[in-house]
């Protein structure tokens, strides 16, 4: 069973939610966030990404950065940026991108059910990343931005938010990027008790992102019942803020590597080298891989379709994930990059970017890229059902939510 729970959230109000929301704390880098700031004193970033508010080389470090990011919060209180809902709702969240169009809900999840397993991963969390949300949380004491996750869905979720998304939207907006995002309140009791049921048939959870999120709820609820004799499992930090989309309205897209060098080899030696496990393929234009076990690569300004021999397709359910190959037979035992997490010499390009952003990397700052063919869903479930792990980078999903449309505190 999943269990979720309606919570007391805090929405900005509808006039400034376009201003007040912003892309997720981990899709900018503090130079682009503070770019996006410079006109807009109200975006969320001044809470996720407080460095924003400092000059470069004067950020304070650490608990003193989070520590103004909570007083950001406060301020975002007592100004009226965000405003506290006077009951406890569960929220349908949807998000449109061109023609494609998703709707789920917004809830707090379990804890314990992240740690029993029933809500599943399928990413290594950086120790790093992880003790920095996990003070983020303790500090501001709230869930200022949603796990991702989805489900299996059977079918008939849809009917269980029908007879709300046909009434008038309290949040509707048109984000920068041109995304739309709409927020509907779910104040009906027996609505909520009806989703809630429905979630308990709902075998797993399983996150698409935000898995560092998720483990640093986990070490606040371990630090705070360790410290609260009185613990009786009914306390807010025994949840986490959440966004749950079913499966068959996610959209996941390639998540593309460039290289700065070829290690040595001159562009022939390395296309000899590929040969050995691979058919290659020069192509007259340039264009994304459009199967599983093949790749589009950029080298010497050309454009070259690889296709994995079925030698190296294995059965297992990470080995014959794309990156898993192309990091098994290209990427460590030709360009001698062992591990994809922390080698200076790699790069991951989200699909997003398209094709052109690869380009321009291999004119500048890199040698080689490569496209991949997206990660189904299946395999995202299958890996995670297997309690294994994808390799760094595998999924890009898009549309991405926004953060600061929901504000989940803990106290």
């Amino acid at each position: 069973m999943a269990k979720i729970l309606p919570f007391k959230g805090f929405l900005p109000p509808a006039s400034l939610a376009e201003l007040v929301s912003s892309p997720p704390y981990d899709t900018l880098s503090s130079d682009e966030a503070r770019s996006r700031t410079k006109n807009n004193n109200k975006s969320f970033l001044r809470v996720i990404k407080p460095e924003v508010d400092f000059k470069i080389g004067t950020e304070p470090s650490a608990r003193k950065l989070h520590e103004h990011a909570a007083i950001n919060l406060r301020n975002y209180i007592s100004n009226g940026n965000l405003l506290e809902d006077k009951d406890q709702y569960l929220y349908i969240y949807q998000i449109s991108m061109g023609a494609h169009v998703q709707t789920g809900i917004i809830a707090a999840v379990s804890v314990e059910e992240y740690d029993s397993g029933i809500i599943k991963k399928h990413e290594y969390t950086r120790p790093e990343k992880e003790d920095d949300r996990t003070m983020h949380i303790q500090v501001t004491k709230a869930n200022t931005g949603p796990v991702f996750l989805t489900f299996r869905n059977d079918g008939s979720f849809n009917n269980q938010i029908s007879g709300v998304i046909n009434k008038d939207k309290d949040i509707s907006f048109k984000a920068d990027d041109g995304t739309l995002h709409s927020i509907w309140r779910i104040k009906d009791s027996n609505i909520i008790n009806e989703i809630s049921a429905y979630f308990k048939r709902v075998q797993s959870l399983y996150i698409a992102d935000g898995h560092h999120r998720a483990a640093s709820a986990s070490r606040v609820h371990k630090e705070m019942t360790k410290n609260k004799p009185t613990h009786n499992a009914k306390e807010s930090y025994n949840y986490f803020l959440a966004t749950i989309f079913p499966h068959d309205e996610m959209q996941i897209m390639g998540y593309n590597r460039v290289v700065k060098d070829l290690c040595g080899l001159s562009d022939e030696q390395f296309i000899s080298k590929l040969r050995e496990n691979f058919d290659i393929q020069k192509l007259s234009n340039k264009r994304g891989p459009k199967e599983k076990f093949s790749f589009t690569m950029f080298l010497g300004n050309h454009w070259y379709c690889i296709t994995a021999k079925q030698q190296i397709i294995k059965e297992d359910s990470v080995l014959r994930l794309d990156a898993s190959i192309l990091q098994r037979h290209i990427l460590e035992p030709i360009l001698k990059i062992e591990d994809p997490r922390t080698d200076k010499r790699i790069d991951f390009v989200g699909g997003i970017r398209g094709l052109e952003e690869l380009e321009r990397r291999c004119s500048s700052d890199a040698k080689v890229a490569f496209a991949l063919y997206p990660v189904s869903i299946e395999d995202l479930f299958r890996v995670s059902d297997d309690n294994k792990v994808m390799p760094p980078k595998s999924t890009w999903f898009e549309p991405k939510l926004r953060s600061g449309l929901i504000v989940r505190f803990l106290d």
